[in-house]
């Protein structure tokens, strides 16, 4: 899910910033798109997946409410609402300019939303205010799970190093 989104967020800021004359413009907002299809597709799975978790988990002995696991809580529902919310208010942006333009590699998909010139600009607004406000708290996952972030960042820098040392051999 990570690297989707980081994908994500790459492509579109570097889509957002590109003249309109530039040829690959329309090819990287067509495989924005895709990849946001893509990562909504398996997000769907996941969230039904852990609510099966859960469900199982918590109808045999419920959590202890405590301070910490509702504030984890908080964070990873905001966290799965940001995921969603970011991609459909792209999608509101899409149709809303232009019907039937929204594609899954290729293939065309039916609008969710209606074209409909007015509502540009709110879409356009709530997917830059929406995605940058998932990264903030992504950042805050990243601050509360440091030791996990570290844990990760040395076993990369160790398998780097393992393939750079095998290369030179």
């Amino acid at each position: 899910m990570s690297i989707g989104y980081l994908i994500l967020f790459v492509t579109g800021t570097l889509m957002a910033r590109l003249p309109r004359e530039v040829s690959i413009r329309p090819s990287l907002y067509d495989f924005h798109k895709s990849i946001a299809i893509l990562v909504m597709a398996v997000l769907t799975w996941r969230i039904l997946v852990l609510l099966r978790v859960w469900w199982r988990k918590y109808t045999k002995k419920f959590p202890k409410f405590t301070t910490e696991w509702l504030k984890t809580v908080a964070l990873h529902t905001s966290l799965y609402i940001f995921m969603w919310a970011v991609p459909i208010a792209g999608f509101l942006l899409s149709n809303s300019y232009k019907s039937n333009n929204v594609s899954f590699f290729g293939i065309l998909l039916p609008d969710i939303f209606p074209q409909n010139s007015a509502m540009v600009e709110i879409g356009r607004s709530l997917h830059f205010w929406l995605a940058y406000t998932f990264l903030a708290f992504i950042i805050l996952h990243t601050i509360q799970q440091r030791k996990v972030v570290i844990s990760l960042w040395r076993k990369f820098a160790k398998a780097i190093n393992v393939q750079t040392s095998l290369s030179r051999d």
